[in-house]
C-alpha cells in the first residue's frame, strides 16, 4: 500500500548557503523531490542528492513559471504518490512566500505538511547592511508590508512608519513611486530617511540610502533590480549619524 509523503515547507534564508539553517540543509541533502523558487541559488541547490528532481517554478512580476494554483497541485500531487517533497522557499516560507496556501492546499488533501523557518529576506538584508531594524533611541516597531499587491493605493498604511517605527517593503522596486506618494500622503514627512538593500547578503550586494521624497529618483538613477527591499525610518540613517558623530569628535 503506497504510503503518502510529507510536503516540507522550507526557508533557504536570503541567499547565501551558510545561512540555511541545519534542518533545512539536511532536508534539501536527502529530498528526491524539490520544488524551488528562481532566486535559489545554485550553491543551495549543489546540496541535492544527484538523483533528485528539481522542478523550478520562478515567479517574476506579471511572469510565472507557474500560476500558484498549479503549483498547489503539483506539491500535492508528488506527496501523494508517495514522494517526500522539498518546497524550497527564499527566505521565510511564511513571511510573504505563500507557504499559507500551499499548507492549506496540504491540509485539503489530507497530506501531511511541515514547515521549516528560514531567515526572512527583511532580516537577512537588514543585518548585512547593518540596519538594526529595531534601535532603543529610534525605533521600537517594525511592520512589513508587500508593496506589489493588489489595491495598493486603497490600502491604509498610516502609523507603520515615522517616527520610532520601522517599515519594510518587500517587492516595492516596481511601485517605489507610488509607495512614496502614498505614504506622503498618509503623513509621512518627505525627509524620512530609507534605504534600498539589493541582493542582500551576496557578493553583489548594494545599499542606497536616501529620502523618501527622492526614492522614486534613486531607484530609477540606480537601476535598481529585484531582488531588492526597501527600509523606511530614522534606523536607516544611524550609521550616517554615528559617522558624522565620529567627526565631530575628531574635530575636537
Amino acid at each position: 500500500m503506497r504510503t503518502t509523503g510529507t510536503i516540507f515547507l522550507v526557508g533557504a534564508g536570503p541567499g547565501p548557503v551558510d545561512l540555511l539553517t541545519l534542518r533545512a540543509a539536511r532536508l534539501i541533502e536527502g529530498a528526491r523531490v524539490i520544488v524551488h523558487d528562481g532566486l535559489i541559488g545554485p550553491d543551495i541547490l549543489s546540496l541535492a542528492r544527484p538523483d533528485a528532481r528539481l522542478v523550478s517554478v520562478a515567479k517574476q512580476r506579471a511572469r510565472h513559471t507557474m500560476p500558484q494554483e498549479e503549483i498547489n497541485a503539483l506539491l500535492v500531487r508528488e506527496a501523494l504518490a508517495g514522494n517526500d517533497v522539498v518546497r524550497l522557499k527564499g527566505g521565510d516560507p511564511f513571511i510573504f512566500g505563500r507557504g499559507g496556501e500551499e499548507a492549506e492546499a496540504a491540509r485539503a488533501a489530507g497530506v501531511p505538511v511541515e514547515v521549516v523557518p528560514g531567515i526572512s529576506a527583511a532580516n537577512g538584508a537588514a543585518a548585512a547592511a547593518q540596519i538594526a531594524l529595531t534601535h532603543r533611541e529610534a525605533s521600537s516597531t517594525v511592520s512589513f508590508v508587500a508593496g506589489q499587491c493588489k489595491g495598493l493605493a486603497d490600502q491604509d498604511w498610516s502609523g507603520l512608519a515615522g517616527k520610532g517605527r520601522t517599515l519594510v517593503i518587500y517587492m516595492g522596486v516596481s511601485t517605489a513611486p507610488q509607495i512614496a506618494e502614498k505614504l506622503m500622503a498618509d503623513g509621512l514627512a518627505p525627509e524620512m530617511p530609507v534605504a534600498v538593500i539589493e541582493n542582500a547578503a551576496r557578493p553583489e550586494m548594494r545599499v542606497l540610502r536616501g529620502l523618501l521624497a527622492g526614492l522614486p529618483d534613486l531607484v530609477e538613477r540606480e537601476a535598481v533590480k529585484s531582488p531588492a527591499l526597501i527600509v523606511i525610518g530614522e534606523v536607516t540613517a544611524r550609521e550616517d549619524a554615528a559617522v558624522a558623530a565620529l567627526a565631530q569628535e575628531s574635530a575636537e
